[in-house]
């Protein structure tokens, strides 16, 4: 496992440095070895528990340094971090081979001189376990226990309550669910699940239609045959239901303003049954040409995409039956997939709310009379979310809330949450043009 020790390092020590989207500095470095599965998943779990896991692993090492954290050389704390996140949460790795691979990955990478010191700094966190701060102190304790920064903690009981805040915290960390949107012009979700489990990876049906949950299997979904006919794509069970939410019909014009990667349009056109015409909205190329990559995989031709500013109104596109606007968000409801994301200063959230509203007032002149057009983020902020709706409610008068109906759900909106809904944290409301 050393290799697999030594790529972790290298995608920790590139995220200190360089910051960025924790999935594509991962990938980035991955894609430079030659890693079998067994070792990638390997490198996968300590880069990501680290980096999800650092300030209780942070609290840690500072029982047993002399110095401030900042004064540690970044190569010195990364390879501590990673030997205390062995420890503490992987029951697999031996504590004594997670200390001694610590060592060796300390002389391997120019930090001989520290080696001694994180031999003994490991050692004692072997020794004492997991140390957290005097529960009296609440907002300390659970910002150490789940690793999550004390503003966020306040914000959420602010916001959402103290129950419901426990309880996402415990959602937080951890490996979050798999689901799948079963393709269902080329397949039905019964058949679908068969076909994977006899590739070795078994699912099981949800209470979204065309969902399956799938149930780790180590290995790749996406390299399995069935992902290459078009038979399915990965998308979390919330973004599901936020499609499924569109009401969209066979025939109907569709657009979807902040399209990319493409998830909710895919989905979208898959209820249509391929029929009618899915216009895709995103600011830049690369991203378009993402959209326009999947939507050939899947065979569904009504999807198109271009560029285009959300914020802008683009008169050249005509008007739409139902239209997607699915905006950028601080992503808190997504921090146990992107777990970087908890990790920024509050202060840069201020200016959302601005850009969200500004999206959606533009959208709404893309509605036709009597249609549809779906608000929604993947975050937990109420000023991101029912703020927001409030505030276009108020502010135009010739539209109204809209009942939509997903399963066993039946609202004009709603706040998912990973405790309640075993999704990704996700707000959804629809409106309808009178």
């Amino acid at each position: 496992m050393s290799e697999s020790r030594q790529t972790a390092f290298d995608a920790l020590i590139k995220t200190e440095r360089q910051g960025g989207f924790s999935n594509l500095t991962l990938d980035s470095v991955l894609s430079k070895t030659n890693l079998d599965t067994r070792d990638r998943s390997f490198v996968s779990n300590i880069f990501y528990g680290v980096i999800e896991r650092k300030i209780t692993i942070d609290y840690q090492l500072e029982q047993y340094l002399s110095k401030p954290l900042k004064k540690i050389k970044p190569e010195v704390l990364v390879i501590l971090r990673m030997g205390t996140y062995q420890i503490l949460f992987m029951d697999k790795v031996p504590d004594r081979a997670a200390v001694n691979e610590s060592v060796k990955l300390s002389r391997k990478n120019g930090c001989s001189f520290a080696s001694s010191l994180i031999n003994a700094v490991l050692r004692k966190v072997s020794l004492n376990n997991i140390v957290l701060p005097d529960e009296k102190n609440d907002m300390k304790f659970l910002s150490v226990k789940y690793s999550c920064p004390e503003w966020l903690i306040d914000k959420w009981f602010r916001e959402y309550g103290e129950t419901d805040t426990v309880e996402m915290l415990k959602s937080s960390v951890g490996e979050p669910p798999l689901y799948i949107r079963v393709n269902n012009t080329l397949t039905d979700a019964a058949t679908l699940s068969d076909d994977l489990e006899k590739q070795g990876i078994k699912c099981e049906l949800t209470d979204i239609e065309n969902s399956l949950m799938v149930h780790f299997s180590g290995n790749d979904i996406e390299k399995t045959d069935s992902y290459k006919k078009g038979l399915f794509h990965v998308q979390d069970l919330a973004s599901q239901i936020c499609a499924a939410a569109l009401d969209a019909k066979e025939g109907q014009t569709v657009f979807d303003l902040c399209s990319a990667p493409g998830g909710k349009a895919y989905t979208v056109a898959e209820t249509m049954n391929n029929i009618g015409k899915v216009l895709c909205f995103d600011i830049y190329e690369n991203r378009v040409n993402l959209i326009r990559k999947g939507a050939e995989r899947l065979g569904l031709n009504i999807i198109s995409a271009q560029t285009s500013d959300a914020s802008v109104f683009n008169d050249s596109i005509g008007t739409a039956d139902r239209v997607l606007c699915d905006v950028p968000c601080s992503g808190l409801g997504i921090i146990r997939r992107k777990p970087e994301i908890k990790y920024k200063d509050k202060d840069d959230f201020n200016d959302l709310p601005e850009i969200q509203y500004s999206i959606l007032k533009n959208a709404s002149r893309y509605v036709r009379s009597g249609g549809k057009l779906l608000y929604s983020t993947c975050t937990l902020s109420r000023a991101e979310n029912d703020e927001i709706v409030d505030r276009f409610l108020k502010e135009n008068n010739d539209f109204s809330a809209e009942t939509f109906s997903v399963g066993k759900l039946r609202c004009e909106r709603i706040t998912l949450m990973p405790h309640k809904n075993n999704s990704d944290g996700f707000f959804i409301s629809l409106f309808r043009r009178k």
